[in-house]
């Protein structure tokens, strides 16, 4: 049992921490307009925090990190990490985001979400989106 909770414990934690920043390229192709609306609903709900991704879901909360409702998912990515005590989203600085190290970081034992990648796409409309001030759900298109 004890082996079980260890286990358990230790899979959502990267042997190796993801770097303060990265190399971002703010001028790639978005799959979609990025708004926060539609990069919650394009890439966040489906990928992070839906019942087949559950890591964020409603009754996930990994890293203290909720994607049950864009509203509950909005504070939580502006709010400090718990795990590695600096920002989720720096607005304005995609490069220094923990959301865009860990989701731009394809192969990294810190990628988020763990296995399958994002799209390159999507990747794209979240560093636009953060780029653009991360600005909050119904602020439509920048």
């Amino acid at each position: 049992l004890w082996f079980a909770v260890g286990a358990a414990l230790v899979a959502g934690c990267p042997s190796t921490p993801p770097p303060a920043c990265i190399t971002v390229d703010t001028t790639c192709s978005p799959g979609y307009v990025p708004t926060f609306d539609m990069v919650y609903t394009n890439t966040l709900a489906q990928s992070c925090g839906s019942t087949q991704a559950s890591c964020h879901s409603a009754s996930g909360h990994q890293g203290g990190l909720s994607m049950q409702d864009e509203a509950t998912a909005y504070a939580d990515l502006m709010a400090t990490s718990p795990n590695y005590h600096r920002p989720r989203v720096m607005p304005g600085d995609a490069a220094c985001s923990l959301m865009i190290v860990r989701t731009d970081s394809p192969g990294a034992d810190y990628q988020m979400p763990p296995g399958d990648p994002l799209t390159e796409p999507e990747r794209c409309a979240l560093i636009q989106w953060v780029q653009m001030g991360a600005p909050g759900p119904g602020s439509g298109a920048q």
